[in-house]
């Protein structure tokens, strides 16, 4: 009887397309805060490429480096591939992990373990990168035309236009360029952002201290964050050079992930695949904490309006 009631519960959950709204809105809600911080980052990795004299030498210095040159303006460049990188990437990878987290969730409630989380996580990390891989390679040039000397400057107007141009101008395979180092940041990251985060949610939780509310969503998400960007940031930073790469006299700079990861180590220094941990934690943490605030929000108030009605 009480397996029957909870399956009754469990069927009145939201619909798949709503989980998948719902994930997408909450990944832009939250881009629109931290796009600036995911500019630094990108900006922080690809300086000194190369073993050449870094343009940034802190967060702050890439920052006011940045307003003095491009303007407020400046800071938002790529802001409309941000949108578009939660909008694919960020809609799949939360609505598949929503659903295969239900799916996986026993019939008197008990939730997957860490090890089944941490699964979950990495594919659908993996399934939403390969979905987002054109908005991401958008975003990184975006991002990184900034730096460059004006003549040599993609030039790119917004994401659509970014879009056309590299399918006309390289080809339309180019939209998936580096798309092997995203899938695999994409399930390092999912691995030890979603897991950690429902992990961090069940103990915190346990404890006496905590109800289910957002200060509770908080604390999990920092921690959440904490782990992803000590996890995620040597996979993230060939994902990046990659993807900025030219072409040059028909070679492309880096043959693979792993080239980028051994010449950075080489020319660069070991601690230069964590190069810009501040901005990318700056980033990633606010970002993971306001995309599960919105996200449990959402859930909230759908649940509140909709399913007990």
């Amino acid at each position: 009887m009480a397996a029957a009631a909870a399956e009754k519960t469990r069927s009145r959950g939201s619909p798949k397309a709503i989980k998948f709204l719902f994930g997408g809105l909450a990944g832009m809600g939250a881009t629109f805060f931290v796009q600036p911080l995911d500019l630094v980052k990108n900006r922080m990795q690809l300086s000194g490429q190369g073993g050449r004299a870094k343009e940034y030498k802190t967060s702050f210095h890439a920052v006011t480096t940045i307003l003095k040159a491009e303007g407020i303006g400046g800071i938002y460049t790529g802001l409309s591939a941000g949108l578009l990188r939660q909008a694919t990437y960020t809609t799949t990878r939360l609505g598949i992990y929503t659903i295969l987290f239900e799916k996986l969730t026993k019939a008197d409630g008990t939730p997957p373990n860490f090890f089944m989380k941490a699964g979950i996580g990495m594919t659908a990390g993996a399934i939403g990168a390969f979905v987002g891989t054109p908005a991401e390679v958008s975003l990184i040039r975006m991002t990184a035309d900034g730096r460059m000397p004006a003549d040599q400057r993609r030039g790119y107007t917004n994401v659509f236009n970014a879009l056309l141009r590299m399918t006309r101008e390289e080809g339309l395979v180019t939209l998936w360029r580096g798309c092997v180092p995203t899938m695999a940041r994409a399930v390092v990251v999912n691995a030890a952002q979603l897991s950690s985060y429902s992990q961090s949610k069940q103990f915190l939780l346990s404890l006496s201290y905590f109800n289910d509310n957002i200060l509770c969503h908080f604390c999990a998400s920092m921690i959440s964050g904490l782990v992803t960007t000590a996890a995620s940031m040597p996979v993230d930073i060939a994902k990046t050079r990659i993807q900025n790469m030219r072409i040059i006299d028909g070679k492309p700079e880096y043959r693979n992930g792993l080239d980028v990861l051994l010449r950075v180590t080489r020319q660069e220094g070991f601690f230069s695949l964590w190069k810009g941990f501040t901005p990318y934690y700056a980033r990633l943490g606010p970002h993971t904490v306001l995309t599960f605030i919105f996200l449990e929000q959402m859930n909230k108030y759908y649940k509140l309006y909709f399913l007990d009605q």
